[in-house]
């Protein structure tokens, strides 16, 4: 024990010591935090659209109101079809609605009428919202016109009701699983470099010809970083509870245990791939491919895992911030799940027990390689 709290404490001052370590441990999640908060958006967004109607029927007029009425739409009038062209090619409008001059006597008539929609397909999805927005908007006024009473009713009443996040705020799962982000950055990303650090600065030698065990050096590099990562993960839930005020329904218990089995995890991956490469520039590029870019592009974060192809569908199954993700996401918005947390707790569990196991079997062969390579030097 001795032996193991100085080698800790060694390691706890040289992460006080090294401004990166307390820059990607603090400072980065703050800034993840405010660019997840403020700078990304994936609700329902504003569009210009360009409005001509070519109909004199003065009922008409109302649709072309009701565009400008809505909130998403910022609509403008148009009075030949050349200048929507020139406007959708410059961008200045993402897409158009042109109603036409027999509109309203189709309607009358109780025929179907036609109304033409133009997007920007560039932005495809800016486009699906022009057209979400375009039928929304005439489906609404087609209900209180004059119009519906020529209109078979619905068979169908459907009320919409949104359970967990009614106020449909992306916000609300992407800065917490913005925290997975962050742990894997502290797991993997700092943990890739220190034994990696210690072959070439050649403090490992002067490690190797001392008593020291291989489980010390594991469990030497283990709980300090350990500890950073769940100080971290504190000042996360921090930020996110209390300064962006965060709904959080689930167990602050539970989330910091399975948060703490996610970190163990993180941290097993960092230490292989530094346990196996002595450069650590090259740790460093190994570990922001296989921790932090999965982490961001194939959690379900930002993209959801049902719409990507089978394949990496698949190779998420294999992936901690995969299951994370959804605990974390889950925890704040609808609470503590049973089914959720122990699957995920299992997995990581189970996945950190054997990437502790990797670490201390190639720490250990190089460990034994050493010893007997000075041994023989001796004798």
């Amino acid at each position: 024990m001795k032996i193991l709290l100085a080698l800790v404490k060694k390691e706890l001052k040289q992460i006080l010591r090294d401004p990166s370590s307390i820059v990607v441990a603090f400072v980065l999640p703050l800034i993840s935090i405010v660019i997840y908060m403020y700078g990304i958006n994936l609700d329902s967004v504003r569009v210009t659209m360009g409005i001509k109607n070519d109909d004199t029927n003065p009922e008409i007029t109302t649709l072309v109101k009701s565009f400008g009425h809505s909130k998403y739409v910022n609509s403008i009038i148009f009075d030949n079809e050349k200048d929507i062209e020139s406007a959708v090619i410059r961008s200045k409008i993402k897409g158009a609605v042109i109603i036409p001059n027999d509109f309203s006597t189709k309607l009358a008539r109780g025929q179907k009428a036609d109304l033409m929609i133009i997007t920007d397909g560039s932005e495809v999805n800016t486009a699906n919202y022009v057209q979400s927005y375009a039928l929304s908007i005439a489906n609404s006024w087609l209900s209180t016109s004059k119009y519906s009473e020529l209109l078979l009713p619905p068979s169908i009443n459907t009320e919409v009701r949104t359970w967990y996040n009614p106020d449909l705020d992306s916000h609300y799962f992407i800065i917490p699983g913005s925290i997975a982000i962050t742990m894997t950055l502290i797991g993997i990303l700092l943990t890739s470099l220190v034994i990696a650090r210690e072959w070439e600065r050649g403090t490992m030698e002067s490690m190797l010809s001392t008593s020291v065990k291989a489980i010390h050096i594991v469990l030497g590099k283990y709980i300090p970083y350990f500890i950073l990562g769940m100080v971290s993960f504190g000042f996360n839930i921090f930020l996110c509870v209390v300064v962006f005020q965060i709904p959080f329904r689930g167990s602050y218990l539970i989330l910091s245990v399975v948060s703490a089995l996610f970190l163990f995890t993180s941290l097993g991956i960092g230490l292989c791939i530094s346990s196996i490469l002595k450069n650590q520039f090259l740790a460093s590029m190994v570990a922001m491919s296989v921790g932090f870019m999965p982490a961001l592009m194939l959690s379900g974060l930002m993209f959801p895992i049902n719409s990507m192809p089978v394949f990496f569908q698949h190779l998420t199954r294999v992936l901690p911030p995969r299951y994370y993700v959804s605990f974390v996401e889950s925890e704040f918005m609808a609470g503590s799940v049973a089914e959720i947390v122990i699957a995920n707790a299992i997995y990581l569990t189970l996945l950190g027990v054997i990437l502790f196991g990797l670490v201390y079997k190639n720490t250990s062969i190089r460990l034994e390689d050493k010893k007997n390579k000075v041994q023989r030097g001796i004798e």
